[in-house]
């Protein structure tokens, strides 16, 4: 997962390199500020135009479980980095990429023990709703005879 993450920083660089690039060659003369603006605008737009309809395919399939943890990894990487600059900043500690992927996978395997505690729970419901659905028709047909 580090190596994964650390492709995007480098491809992150890349774009944005590429980007200062095309400033300078069309002659925009766009400050760094204006280009945050634009770029960033541009990117959470497009992100809204795909998760939108993701999220509402969700929703409309009762898939909150899924959509939570959507949420909560997003937040959860925004907490990581902060915590690990937060660190460089104050000198309370050392900036480890290393301490953000060990945070990452812990709350991917504690979630992972969660969804299948739930996911057993989820099952010996529709087992019990079943066998008591079961158990009604039967009785009901008793009563018929």
């Amino acid at each position: 997962m580090g190596k994964i993450l650390y492709k995007i920083v480098e491809l992150i660089a890349e774009i944005h390199n590429y980007l200062l690039t095309l400033n300078d060659d069309y002659e925009f003369y766009f400050t760094d500020k204006e280009l945050h603006f634009i770029i960033i605008g541009l990117l959470g737009m497009a992100m809204v135009l795909v998760i939108y309809p993701i999220f509402r395919y969700l929703i409309d399939n009762r898939r909150y479980l899924t959509l939570t943890w959507i949420y909560v990894f997003t937040i959860i990487i925004v907490i990581t980095f902060a915590i690990e600059i937060g660190q460089k900043v104050t000198n309370t500690g050392n900036m480890d990429f290393g301490d953000i992927v060990f945070g990452v996978v812990g709350f991917m395997a504690m979630y992972l023990v969660f969804a299948i505690i739930v996911g057993i729970y989820r099952l010996l419901i529709h087992f019990l709703s079943r066998n008591k659905t079961s158990e009604d028709v039967k009785s009901i047909e008793d009563e018929n005879k």
